[in-house]
């Protein structure tokens, strides 16, 4: 079985938090292996290189090799810098493949991520370059213990607490290996010494009492939340609240939901770009400037001994033919689009670009007419996890108490779920999404204002959410897929061990354009 295969099983049994817990698990995201900045040299007298996309790899490509002294030349599709790095806010419009035309309603300030969304702490290559060009950043919230998880086949239905759930399965797994431990059932395992340790700490893991017991009272309520909460005074009593069954919390499978947070990409602290993720696109596109020619769309990429040509045409001007020529090609087009366009490569290089699909997923954003889940459920920031098609709610991390009209990330979509939300039209998804998460906040229906729905199969400059390697499939042909071809080298999120990370972009680029450099300076002096 791939991984690939184990990985849609998990999906369709387990839900897609599940199934991004495997991915995670199966070596999907790792620690990148970036150091520091780069240090290409001084690049050959009159040395020329094209970049194809200027989505974040092309963009790193573009700003490094134009430092080093190289003549660039970037083709971008879209109107825009960033690629999948893509901020919607109002008065953007956005055309979907199918010809659906989505206006962004959004009012001044908000927004939402349609991809990357998040910038973990490790991922050293996207944070430097965020650094260099000055884009600020602040915490983004992945964790919070007052967010919901909702289960449509638990507790009746009705979303449950975080901080609940969480306290009362640590609470019953604590109290069952206490138990064990001192019925002496670990004895084989555990010295008598070590075993006195485990109990302590289990009473401090799990809240347990004195007779290592999870029960309802002020250790497990100081976890789970009280029924009422302590105040000040003739009524500053504080009211216990019971916890759940351990049945009832094994039964509704919300604690799927519960170490989301704990996978090593996860982790506090995450970060995100003041004024949305588009802002990284945005600063690459003024420190390029001109570099970058806007509205080319690829149609063919031809290589010989003295160089590469790609043809393009103006998207705003459909029908004439554009050409552009450098010593060398760096190809960051996502290979759904790239396996579609002409272009003179090796067997290997061209059966790696076949061999890889592109991951469905939509994400719906919902603007309200007020912060309800901040005035009326005290969330701020975070994420809800359902067993939903909708996967998740995420509360944006920023305008805390500020009144006036808020975006959520109203779904965040993956597997077969997002290939059905992908054969709506946005209207259809944008009310799925609001039906399925009034289960979760009943104040849906009233305070909807209005929605944007992106489904990443439907994007004309991807036609996809990110490159899905199968293990078989990287075995086979992940190595062809980043050696040069000839004059060519290609770089991306899908040329890299972090796919669906812009960090996975930032290395790829920076790989692909040192050994660049190196075969040039080697021309140079030959």
């Amino acid at each position: 079985m791939t991984r690939r295969q184990l990985l849609r099983m998990i999906g369709v049994t387990a839900g897609s938090a599940a199934m991004y817990q495997a991915m995670s698990g199966l070596g999907f995201a790792a620690q990148s292996p970036y150091k520091a900045p780069i240090k290409l040299g001084q690049a050959p007298k009159g040395s020329s290189v094209l970049v194809l996309g200027a989505g974040i790899a092309g963009l790193v490509a573009a700003y490094e090799l134009r430092e080093a002294g190289y003549k660039v030349q970037v083709l971008e599709y879209n109107a825009r810098a960033g690629g999948r790095n893509w901020t919607l806010r109002g008065g953007d419009t956005y055309t979907e493949l199918g010809g659906a035309t989505q206006h962004c309603g959004f009012d001044k300030g908000l927004y939402i991520n349609p991809g990357p969304w998040r910038l973990p702490y490790h991922h050293h290559g996207i944070l430097h370059y965020c650094k260099q060009l000055g884009v600020p950043l602040e915490a983004f919230v992945q964790v919070n213990y007052n967010a919901y998880l909702h289960s449509t086949k638990g507790f009746d239905g009705k979303p449950q607490r975080f901080r609940a759930v969480k306290a009362d399965y640590q609470g019953h797994v604590a109290e069952l290996l206490a138990k064990t431990t001192q019925a002496n059932q670990l004895d084989a395992l555990v010295s008598k010494e070590d075993q006195e340790k485990l109990l302590h700490s289990l009473r401090s893991w799990g809240a347990l009492d004195k007779n290592y017991a999870y029960a309802k009272g002020e250790l497990s309520s100081n976890r789970r939340g009280y029924e009422k909460d302590p105040g000040g005074g003739l009524s500053g009593h504080p009211i216990a609240s019971e916890p759940f069954a351990l049945k009832d919390v094994l039964d509704s499978r919300l604690w799927q939901g519960l170490p989301v947070g704990d996978n090593y990409e996860m982790q506090t602290t995450l970060f995100q770009p003041v004024g949305g993720m588009g802002v990284i696109g945005q600063a690459f596109a003024r420190e390029l400037g001109p570099l970058i020619r806007y509205n080319a769309k690829v149609t063919a990429i031809q290589q010989d001994e003295r160089g590469v040509t790609a043809m393009y045409e103006d998207t705003t001007a459909p029908g004439v033919k554009h050409t552009a020529s450098a010593d060398w090609c760096v190809c960051t087009l996502p290979l759904s689009i790239l396996g579609q366009i002409p272009m003179n490569v090796g067997q290997a290089m061209a059966e790696a670009i076949a061999a890889v699909p592109y991951a469905a997923a939509v994400k719906v954003g919902l603007q309200f007419k007020r912060r309800f889940w901040e005035e009326d459920d005290q969330i701020y920031g975070g994420i809800t996890y359902t067993d939903q098609a909708i996967t998740n709610i995420s509360y944006p991390s920023t305008g805390y108490f500020s009144g006036g009209k808020g975006v959520l990330l109203g779904a965040y979509i993956w597997g077969l779920d997002a290939m059905e939300f992908t054969a709506m039209s946005p209207a259809e998804r944008i009310q799925r999404a609001l039906e399925q998460g009034s289960k979760i906040h009943p104040q849906y229906p009233k305070e909807f204002d209005n929605g944007m729905a992106v489904a990443w199969h439907r994007s004309p400059f991807t036609l996809g959410c990110f490159a899905q390697w199968s293990e078989q499939a990287r075995a086979d042909h992940y190595d062809n897929l980043c050696q040069f071809d000839g004059r060519i080298v290609l770089a991306g999120e899908h040329a890299s061990c972090l796919p669906a990370w812009q960090e996975g972009a930032v290395t790829s680029a920076l790989d692909a354009i040192g050994r660049l450099h190196r075969r040039a300076a080697a021309g140079a002096t030959a």
